[in-house]
This record gives C-alpha cells, structure tokens and sequence, in this order.
C-alpha cells in the first residue's frame, strides 16, 4: 500500500483542497462562498424582522401607546378642569357674593344638584319610547300623575311650614339633604337584590321629589338674605342656576358610568354620601339666614341701594309694589276694613261646629295670602304658566312627531337631539339672566313670553328639522328665564312671613301647567307644524291678557301721579 501524494485522506475527501476544486468543476459554490451567504441572509432577515416590527407593533405596544394616550390626555382634562374651577370659584364670589354668603348657598345648590342627579340616573331604567306609541301614551299618563305626586303636599304643607320655622332655616335646609340622603340609601337597598323592591322605590322615590322641592322653597325663600347690594336677584338667581345646571352636567356622566360598571345600587349609595356633605355644609351657611325667634325679615326692597327697589319715575317700572302709589288713596280705610273682616273670620262664630270654625281659619288664611301678593307677582305667574304649558306640551308632543314625520335620522336620536336643544336654551337662558343686572324682572317676563310666541309662530310657519330644534331652544331659554324673573318678583314683592307658601303655591301652579301642556301633547294627534301653530295661538292670548294687565296698571298708576 502507497501512502504517497496521491493516496486519498480518510474520509473520502481530496488532500490538498482537492473537495474545492472538485465543487467548482462540478458547478457548485465553495464552502466559504456559502457560509457568507447564509451569514447575508440571517443578518437580512433579522434587519426584515425588525422593520417588520416596527412597521406592525405588537399588542404590548399598543397597550403602551394607548396608556401614555390616555395619561396625556387625563392630564390636559385635569388642567382644564383645574382652570374652570378657579374660573366658577372667582365668577360665583364676585360683586360682594363671597362675602356675604351667597357663595356658599351656590355651592350647597351645586351639591344637591349632583346629589339629584345621581339618583335619576340610577332609576332612569325605564324608558318611555321604547314601547309603541299606544302604549306609550299610558306610560306617560301614568308620568306625568307621578310628577304631580309632590305638589299635593308642597302647597298646603311644606310651603306654611317653611314659613313658621324661619327662625332655623339652615336646619330646615340641612333636613332636606338629610332626608334625600336617607331615602337614597333606602333605594339603594331596594334595588340591590335580584328583583326590584316597589314598596321600598316607590315610596322612596316619591320622599327625595318632595325633599328636592322643598329644598328649591326654602333656598328661593331665603336667598335675598345673602344678596349682595352689587347684584340684582336675578341676576342671583340666575348665578343659582348655572351652578345646579353645571352640576348636572359633570355627575349625570358620572353616575351612568358608574351604573354601567357596578350597578345602579352604587351610584345611589354615592348619592348619599354627597347629600350628607350637603347636609353639613347647610348647617355652615352664614347665621343671617335665620331669625330670631318672632324676628322679621329685611326685605330687598327695604335696601336703599337695591337696584330691584321700586321707581316710580322709571318708565320700565312695570309693577307696583306692596303700599305703591296706586294703592295709597283710601289705603288705611281699606287697611282697617280688612283686619276687621280677618278679625271676624278668626274669632270663634257663636254655636259653629269645629268644621265651620276650620274653614274660617283657612278662609282668613287664603286672604292674608292673597294680600300679601302684589299685582306684578300674579302678572308674571300667568306669564310663566304659559311658558311652561308650552314646554310642557313641547317636549310631549314632539316625541311623538319625531316619529311620525319622515325626517332624516333614527327617532331616538331626533328626540334626544331636541331634549339636548332645550338643555342649550335652558342654558343661555341662565347665562342671559346672570348678564341682567339692570332690567326690572317685569319686563323681563313679558319679552320672555312675547319672545317665545313668536318661536312658536316662525316653527309653524317654517316646519322642518332646523325649525323644531330651533323652538326647542327658544323654549328652553323662555323656561329657564321666565322663572328667574317670577323668583326674583317673590323675592321682592311678596312679604317674608308667607314667602315660602307663595314659592310653594307658585311651584305648584306651574307643575300644573307643565302637565297640562305635556297632556296635551300626548293626547294631540301629530300632524305637521299644526300642533305648534295652536300653541303660538295660546301663547299669543296668554301674551295680550299679559300685557293688558301691565298697561292697566301703568295708566292707574300715571293718573295717580297726573
């Protein structure tokens, strides 16, 4: 055997790089060629990797990206907010409010605001539209009964009750926080279980509506304690507003949220805990509000500086206030004639029944009521009554139009548009009051009414989509105003003794008239703009027995001093 040059190395391969030579006369690739080009093709598709990566990031960075979106976002929220709330802070402590202690009622207003809004959010489970319209018009007629629920005792029982305990009104004030925040848990408990509880919700129900009025009474009635003498009450009033209408629009958000994440038994429980922070708040307002025991009240009017007071040489003086001009000629004589009458009323009649007795008390009653309101303040109800029939009939009827006629988008959406149109009007209605500081109220309320009957008229002339929505805005703006112009006449006009009956009553006779209008609404078959042109003919009678009544008062007045 020769172990010489040509002999073959063990493994079959060539000596002297032969394995190359013979991969090359072969065709192939050197082994080197190869291994650099594998190397090339990891290193480009780890490079294709990693493009590919960036190009498409993974769900880990989409959840990062989302994350830092998000905290971005919170932030600048924060900062807005943290900006509107010093802005709301410095507007409702201007013209004299924080030292007086207005501000602190706008707050105490804000609160149960929210505490109010919360509630009806966690119980706004049943929705009235969602059944066909037969249907639903049974549904209403059982609403708008349940509405009218509170006003049978707020009138006759919480209004003179209010009156006789002005002496401790901020607790007064605190027992209706109290009582909602009580009857919040009572419902949260009722709708805990798997199956609602009616004979605890209703009733309930039926107590935080009349805790919410009652608070409304007793906030209107005490509220130009706190005026400063740089504002106007509606102006004040107007500030209230803003403040209860802000308030729903950051908890409303927040309790279906909460609704939507637990169960409305949490948003409830969350009511209650704002309204005991109400509660105690109430106790802390300035001790002005009270008086004394057998105190009297310093009434607006009474402020020589008060730019409400009566002046008969302005010619936007529309009212005459109690003891005017018009009523000075034979007012002792008149005066006296009605102690005596009252007198006899009082006193015992000889062989009466109790009964008799009772009703002579309550008929003596009514006409210390009736003479304690001024002309301008029963002007102005009629004014308001009509308004608020109007929106009354507005929001009933339009449900049902939305549905009827063909107009482009779901009904849902056409009606939750046109509730958020009245919440606009509503909204600039408040604003546009805040801005009134020198317009007497009276006048107010008469451009407030002529204003939205000729709303009413234009919507029946130019019916379509835009001219609905449109009407809905005025509506809400007229509600809105009308009413600060009514409470700021009782503020003024109306003696503090029966103030809180006459909100009392006032409360109750609109809620009337919003009924009425929503029933007739209901019950009006929808056809075209004619439900709004047989509006705009109410509301143009209401607007002349209006402004027959001003004009009446104005020439009695001017042949008095002629």
């Amino acid at each position: 055997m020769s172990t010489g040059s040509g002999q073959e190395a063990p493994g079959g391969s060539a000596p002297g790089g032969a394995g190359p030579r013979l991969d090359e006369e072969l065709g192939g690739e050197p082994a080197a060629d190869r291994g650099r080009e594998g190397r090339e093709d990891r290193k480009g598709r780890e490079a294709r990797a990693s493009r590919q990566s960036r190009e498409e990031p993974g769900a880990a960075d989409h959840a990062r990206s989302a994350a830092r979106a998000a905290g971005t976002a919170a932030s600048e929220l924060g900062a807005l907010g943290r900006v509107g709330w010093r802005r709301m802070r410095r507007a409702t402590r201007a013209h004299g409010a924080g030292e007086t202690g207005l501000a602190k009622l706008i707050d105490l207003t804000a609160i149960g605001s929210a505490g109010d809004a919360l509630i009806t959010v966690s119980l706004a489970s049943t929705l009235f539209f969602s059944v066909p319209t037969g249907e639903a018009r049974g549904q209403v007629a059982v609403y708008l009964l349940v509405t009218m629920a509170p006003f049978a005792v707020l009138a006759p029982v919480v209004g003179p009750l209010l009156d006789r305990l002005r002496h401790g009104r901020r607790w007064v004030i605190s027992g209706t926080f109290v009582l909602r925040a009580v009857l919040a848990l009572v419902m949260a408990t009722a709708v805990s279980g798997d199956t609602e509880d009616p004979f605890k919700l209703y009733p309930a129900a039926f107590g935080v509506l009349v805790g919410t009025k009652a608070y409304g009474v007793a906030r209107a009635a005490a509220m130009p304690r706190l005026l400063p003498r740089a504002l106007n009450l509606v102006t004040a009033n107007a500030r209230l507003s803003i403040a209860s209408l802000a308030a729903l629009s950051a908890a409303a958000p927040l309790g279906a949220g909460l609704v939507a994440l637990t169960s409305p038994a949490w948003a409830l429980r969350l009511a209650a805990v704002v309204l005991v922070v109400g509660a105690v708040l109430s106790v802390r307002l300035p001790a002005r509000l009270d008086d004394a025991p057998g105190g009297t009240a310093l009434l607006t009017s009474d402020q020589p500086d008060d730019p409400d007071a009566f002046d008969p040489l302005d010619p936007l003086s529309l009212s005459t206030p109690p003891g005017g001009p018009e009523e000075a000629a034979g007012h002792g004589r008149q005066q006296a004639r009605e102690q005596a009458r009252v007198r006899t009323r009082e006193e015992p009649l000889g062989g009466a029944t109790s009964a008799q007795r009772l009703r002579a008390r309550l008929a003596a009653s009514r006409q210390r009521r009736a003479e304690a309101v001024g002309p301008a303040v029963v002007r102005a109800l009629r004014a308001n009554a009509a308004i608020r029939a109007f929106a009354g009939f507005l929001l009933l009827h339009l449900a049902f139009l939305l549905r009827a006629e063909p107009f482009p988008g779901p009904d849902t959406a056409l009606i939750a548009a046109a509730a958020a149109a009245a919440g606009v009007g509503s909204a600039a209605g408040a604003s546009l009051g805040a801005m009134l500081r020198r317009r007497p109220p009276e006048l107010t309320v008469l451009l407030t009414l002529a204003g939205v009957t000729v709303a009413a008229l234009l919507g029946w002339l130019l019916f379509g989509l835009v001219a609905v929505m449109a009407v809905s805005v005025a509506a809400g703006l007229a509600q809105t105003l009308g009413k600060l112009a009514l409470d700021a006449l009782v503020q003024r006009d109306v003696a503090e003794n029966v103030r809180a009956s006459a909100f009392a009553r006032s409360e109750t006779v609109l809620q009337l008239s919003w009924v009425i209008g929503a029933g007739a609404g209901t019950l009006l078959h929808p056809d075209g703009g004619l439900g709004l042109g047989l509006a705009a003919a109410v509301l143009a009678a209401a607007l002349a027995l209006v402004a027959r009544s001003v004009l009446a008062g104005r020439r009695a007045r001017l042949n008095h001093l002629g």
